[in-house]
């Protein structure tokens, strides 16, 4: 059960005992509960109100980010598939037009130690 349905759970528990206590507690003795036991009901249900909300709002904001990502996913691929490495041809045409290959160049250090060497 996720969270926002257990808040609504909570919320609905807690009106309905508060309901029912006072509705008892009216009819055996014509008063109501204490101001604690309704304070603390309705504190409750505000808070499981106000959670489910905020769980609810979190869902919905999981959604979208997921279905952008999903969108952006989707959108360079798509790019990626259409551009392909222009370069390559152009490399390639430029070595086989001089009948040579390529000088294989090491990376090394630059500065002072390479001098030396």
């Amino acid at each position: 059960m996720t969270l926002k349905w257990l808040a609504v759970v909570v919320a609905t528990v807690s009106v309905t005992l508060w309901a029912t206590g006072n509705t008892v507690t009216f009819a055996v003795d014509g008063g109501q509960l204490p101001l604690l036991v309704n304070l603390f009901a309705l504190i409750t249900a505000g808070t499981a109100v106000v959670l489910a909300v905020v769980a609810e709002l979190h869902e919905r904001l999981n959604d979208r980010i997921s279905a952008l990502t999903e969108f952006l996913v989707a959108r360079l691929n798509e790019i990626e598939n259409h551009t392909g490495d222009r370069n390559t041809g152009f490399v390639e045409g430029y070595l086989l037009s001089h009948g040579q290959d390529a000088a294989v160049v090491p990376f090394g250090r630059r500065g002072r130690g390479a001098a030396e060497r």
